[in-house]
């Protein structure tokens, strides 16, 4: 598994009123809901997305605007951009992208 997830963590800085439980390869990560889901990762301490499809090399969001497409990950079974969709409850997330 990519990063430290630990079941029922919840990210520093916020109350639960704005927070949203995720799941990130399987397990349950409690995540701020009023930015993006690539930020709200970061926050978490998940740095590490994906590998690249060329050369394995690890991958992250780095523009959190939509232009680079390397927090392109898959987010309720569809490969998103991390960077351009909102945490809500329930959304599960696999630290992958482009196999």
């Amino acid at each position: 598994m990519t990063g430290q997830i630990a079941a029922g963590q919840t990210a520093p800085g916020h109350d639960m009123t704005d927070m949203a439980t995720i799941t990130v390869n399987g397990a349950d990560l409690e995540v701020a809901a009023d930015g993006s889901l690539a930020g709200a990762l970061l926050s978490a301490g998940i740095r590490h997305l994906r590998n690249s499809p060329r050369d394995g090399t690890p991958r992250g969001a780095l523009c959190f605007m939509g232009v680079c497409q390397e927090c392109a990950i898959m987010i309720d079974g569809r490969i998103q951009q991390a960077c351009q969709v909102q945490p809500r409850g329930g959304m599960r997330v696999e630290l992958s992208g482009v196999i």
